[in-house]
């Protein structure tokens, strides 16, 4: 098993939902967790509250993602990054009226793939050189782990998903590839593709009430929507048992989305 004690980990979309719930659970790990995000408020109050660092940065940006990385490494050895950074935007691909103006924004379509997946492997390449650099562990080499998120949209997106459902595929679809590319330093990487989980993403009130009892429809057992720490102890698994390489885990209670 790795152990996370006095060592740093970097969470990408950590300041709210699924990231803010893995940096609380890697924190209480022992790690010294550096929260990557664009909300600065809600980044620095959870990296308050665990005793770590909140680095503001675009995961697209290779500057400000190796700020990000040599922050963590002022802390302790870098072992473990979670990219849970990520966008979303529902648009159909051809409009309604047939015409050229109203098909998919192609800016829109880039930008989430740019975030999303590019983002991802961006951070990726970073860390992972960091953690190359880094002493093993153990007798097999080992020198840190990675869990990305992805998205149950990546195997069966919604209508008006298609932005997201092919960054969160590409994410997916790298996992084993770049798992192979980092046995040769000696790092684990695995992905987990979470399903319909209860964060701030759908709002308060009335209507979102009424919109998340209508994603349940879905959810196989238990009929709910995920919690946040459901997830969050699946990426602490991933990252910490050693043996644990190149997979996709759904985490989705058995969903299966309907087209909408």
């Amino acid at each position: 098993m790795l152990d996370l004690t006095g060592t740093s980990s970097l969470v990408t979309g950590g300041a709210s939902g699924l990231g803010e719930a893995a940096v609380r659970a890697l924190a209480a790990r022992g790690a010294q967790v550096v929260v990557v995000d664009l909300q600065d408020d809600k980044g620095e109050a959870v990296a308050r509250s665990v005793g770590g660092s909140y680095v503001r940065a675009d995961v697209a940006d290779s500057a400000q993602v190796m700020a990000a990385v040599t922050a963590a490494g002022e802390l302790g050895a870098l072992r473990t990054l979670v990219t849970a950074a990520g966008i979303g935007w529902a648009s159909r691909t051809v409009g309604r009226d047939g015409s050229f103006e109203s098909a998919h924004d192609l800016a829109v379509f880039t930008k989430v793939v740019g975030v999303n997946l590019i983002g991802t492997f961006n951070c990726i390449r970073l860390a992972a050189t960091a953690m190359g650099r880094t002493v093993p562990v153990d007798d097999d080499g080992a020198r840190g782990a990675i869990v990305t998120v992805a998205s149950i949209a990546a195997f069966d997106g919604q209508i008006g998903q298609a932005a997201y459902s092919a960054s969160k595929g590409g994410i997916v679809g790298m996992t084993v590839p770049v798992a192979r590319d980092l046995a040769a330093i000696g790092v684990r990487l695995n992905c987990v593709a979470p399903g319909l989980f209860d964060t701030p993403i759908y709002g308060e009130g009335e209507a979102a009430e009424a919109f998340k009892d209508k994603l349940r429809r879905d959810v196989l057992f238990p009929k709910r929507l995920g919690r946040a720490d459901e997830l969050a102890s699946m990426v602490v698994e991933l990252l910490t048992n050693s043996y644990a390489n190149a997979e996709v885990i759904r985490l989705d209670g058995g969903a299966r989305l309907q087209p909408k």
